[in-house]
Parts: structure tokens; C-alpha cells; sequence
């Protein structure tokens, strides 16, 4: 890679940043190239006591405010198309104005750029700031960057008041966010020759009312906070038998259920072996969701200097950690959530300034 990208201005207008830092590539676990040019950049300022921890980078500011607020998002992307390319970034003009057509554009470099810029231009902020540039976020759990800082060096996010996550929200602020469990439901049978089937039993065919119960299953609507989250219990893949010739003796369907923030990870596991009785369920991923916290000063703040829509965030993201260790969240980023980890991903050059825009009025 060509060491001249390597190095962020943070004076450049956001949309340009943006493309630089989609520029420098960083696949998850491959981020080291793009951190190294975000911390050199932080500690060219000289006003941030910044942190390195693997690839994550903090940086914080030490100014004695009543309040401290974190800013994080995460450097690492999905990975690379190659036919066609989307990097480098392309600046293009569309119906509807300029925009910036490639990896990382939408989730989440934009949010990384407005970090940035905000870093770069606001030097006596009324909160004190915490900027948390992480890895991992793409991949399993266990490489997340925030993750590990919770664990490592907690305190240097525990004593924030209120934190925003500029994951792509289609510039509205999306308060708190869903939590996530995955099971898998198993059905057993017992493997004969598919040309004599009486001498054994289908587990595939057993797996019928697995798939019935699910279609059966009414979702509910859960009010938190003020705001609605739609729970959502689905099918997500269903893997079984050895061979063409074979009753299967064994088959699997994995289950996702998105549940609402005010549903503990133990009541949404619960809920789901209920569902499942008779079967064989086992939970493999169970991630809790976070509430708004919008009735909290902080969280108030926040929305009534920005005076935008506030919506349910539908998904899961890791506001939910900010959640575990009693700090208020909202996600609010630039980027249409929907184009996230398209081959063809795009972000209106305009949301990026908007993005931009907003934070700095609320921290003026």
C-alpha cells in the first residue's frame, strides 16, 4: 500500500476525510494501518490524553467538566469486492447531490470522519470528551475493540455520563437497540437407506413443526422509553443429512430472536425454550439490548440541541455495552443503514455534513 494515504488532515471537509479514511483499507483484523494514521493524527493535536490498546485508540480530554461524554466508532469494515472494485472511494454527482460510492462509506467511515473533525475543531467543549476508535466490530466478539477496552483499561470509558455511537442512522437518532439471540432448535431421528424409509425416521421431516411454530409465532411490539421496538423471531438456517442416499438422523434450525431492551437476556432465552418445548434447544449467542435512556439529563440534552426524529433502533449495536456499564446511548450516524455492507454502498456527501453539523452545535 502506498505510505502517502497513510497520514489523516484533519482540516479537510468531512466528505474528503471520509474518503481518505475509506482510503486506508481496514478489513476486520486488519486495522492496524488505519489506527497507527488515527492516533498519529490525535496526537498531533496535542490537547488528547490518547491510549493505544491493540488497535483501538482513545483519546480523551482532560478539562474538568462537570459531564463526560464518549463519541466511538469502529474502524474496520466488511470485506473488499473485487469485481467490481469499491476502493479506492469514487465522489460522484446523483440525483439528489454528491455522492461518496464505496467500502466503508456507510458503515462506518463517515461516523469515524465526523469524529475526527470534531476532535480537530472543538477545543473547549462543554463536556469533557472521550473519542474511541475501536476494531473488531465486524467479526465474532471476541476481537471487538471496545470490548476489550471494558475489560483491559475500563476506566478509561466507565466515568462517562452519556455516550453516542455514530453507527449509520440515516442522520435521526436512534435510541438504545434490540438484543440478539441465536439457538439452535434439534430434531433427531434415525438414519436408514432412502430407498426403505419405514426403517428409520426423518429428521428433517420432523423439523416441519419447528418451522410450523415459528410461522405460527406472533411477534410483539414493546414499548421503552417512548419507543417502539418490533421483536422478531425467525428461521435463519436449517442444515441436516450426510448423504443423497441417507434418512437423516439429525437435523438443525438455527432461530434468531431479536428482542426488545426491556426483556433481560434470561427471560429471552425463557421465551424461547418455551416455544421450543420438546425440542432440543441450545442457545449459543445471547447478547442484551440497551435502553434509550432518553428520560435521562444527558440523553435530553443530547436530542433537544440536535432537534431530530428519535426512532427504536431496530438491530443491535454496541450501545448495548455502553448499556452494561450504566452509560446511557443513541446510535447517530451519516449512511442509510440498509446500504451497509452492499457491494454498491453509497452515502450522500450532504449527511456527512449534516452529521458534522449537528455535533458541533450540540458541543458548542
Amino acid at each position: 500500500m502506498d505510505s502517502r494515504i497513510l497520514s489523516l488532515d484533519l482540516t479537510m471537509d468531512v466528505a474528503s476525510l471520509t474518503a481518505a479514511v475509506c482510503d486506508i483499507e481496514s478489513v476486520s483484523l486488519g486495522e492496524a494501518a488505519l489506527a497507527d494514521a488515527v492516533e498519529a493524527a490525535l496526537r498531533a493535536l496535542g490537547r488528547l490524553e490518547v491510549t493505544r490498546i491493540g488497535n483501538t485508540v482513545v483519546a480523551r480530554t482532560a478539562l474538568g467538566r462537570p459531564e463526560r461524554v464518549v463519541l466511538a466508532g469502529h474502524l474496520d469494515t466488511v470485506p473488499l469486492t473485487v469485481d467490481p472494485p469499491n476502493l479506492p472511494v469514487r465522489r460522484e454527482d446523483g440525483p439528489a447531490g454528491e455522492v461518496l460510492r464505496g467500502r466503508g462509506t456507510v458503515d462506518m467511515k463517515g461516523g469515524v470522519a465526523v469524529m475526527l473533525r470534531i476532535a480537530q475543531e472543538v477545543a473547549e467543549p462543554p463536556h469533557d470528551l472521550t473519542y474511541v476508535f475501536y476494531d473488531g466490530e465486524e467479526i465474532d466478539e471476541r476481537f471487538n475493540g471496545l470490548l476489550r477496552v471494558q475489560e483491559e483499561q475500563p476506566h478509561l470509558i466507565a466515568d462517562a455520563d452519556f455516550a453516542v455511537l455514530l453507527e449509520p442512522t440515516n442522520g435521526v437518532v436512534e435510541g438504545g437497540c434490540k438484543g440478539t439471540l441465536r439457538a439452535v432448535v434439534t430434531t433427531k431421528g434415525i438414519a436408514a437407506h432412502s430407498a426403505r424409509p419405514w426403517n428409520g425416521h426423518n429428521a428433517i421431516h420432523a423439523a416441519a413443526e419447528v418451522l410450523s411454530r415459528l410461522v405460527a409465532y406472533e411477534p410483539v411490539t414493546r414499548a421503552v422509553d417512548g419507543l417502539e421496538f418490533h421483536e422478531a423471531m425467525n428461521a435463519v438456517s436449517v442444515t441436516g443429512g450426510i448423504a443423497g442416499n441417507v434418512i437423516p438422523d439429525r437435523c438443525e434450525v438455527t432461530v434468531n430472536y431479536r428482542y426488545a431492551p426491556s426483556v433481560t437476556p434470561e427471560e429471552a432465552e425463557a421465551h424461547v425454550r418455551e416455544l421450543f418445548a420438546g425440542f432440543v434447544v441450545t442457545v449459543v449467542d445471547n447478547a442484551g439490548g440497551a435502553r434509550p435512556g432518553l428520560d435521562l439529563p444527558a440523553a435530553r440534552d443530547f436530542v433537544d440541541a440536535l432537534g431530530l426524529t428519535v426512532v427504536a433502533k431496530q438491530g443491535w449495536t454496541d450501545v448495548a455495552r455502553f448499556a452494561a456499564m450504566g452509560i446511557p446511548a443513541v446510535n447517530f450516524g451519516p449512511g442509510d443503514p440498509n446500504l451497509a455492507h452492499h457491494d454498491d454502498e453509497r452515502c450522500a456527501v450532504e449527511q456527512y455534513r449534516r452529521c458534522e453539523h449537528a455535533l458541533l452545535r450540540w458541543l458548542s
